[in-house]
């Protein structure tokens, strides 16, 4: 990532699993709740990977999020874990 390249802090909003393989799924969305980042991990790499409460996204990796719900769930989860944890904060 180069310095020009702009980034917005998304916050971890959801996490499940699902199917055969029994992916791991995390989603981060910034705190508008507008924007989201799909991550799919296998167990294995689940445990070997350090997840923590925020990251930081690259703006065009962030897909939009349509469904006026989802948004306001994802903005109400995010804004909790922003009050709650370090960006840093293994969870």
């Amino acid at each position: 990532m180069t310095d020009d390249e702009e980034t917005v802090q998304c916050w971890l909003v959801e996490r499940s699993s699902f199917g055969d393989e029994r992916m791991v799924t995390l989603i981060y969305a910034p705190t508008e709740g507008d924007r989201h980042l799909t991550k799919q991990l296998s167990p294995n790499l689940l445990r070997r990977k350090r997840i923590t409460a925020a990251t930081d996204v690259e703006v065009d990796k962030l897909e939009p999020v349509t469904d006026e719900e989802t948004r306001e769930r994802y903005a109400t989860e995010a804004q909790r874990m922003a009050e709650r944890h370090d960006p840093d904060a293994e969870v």
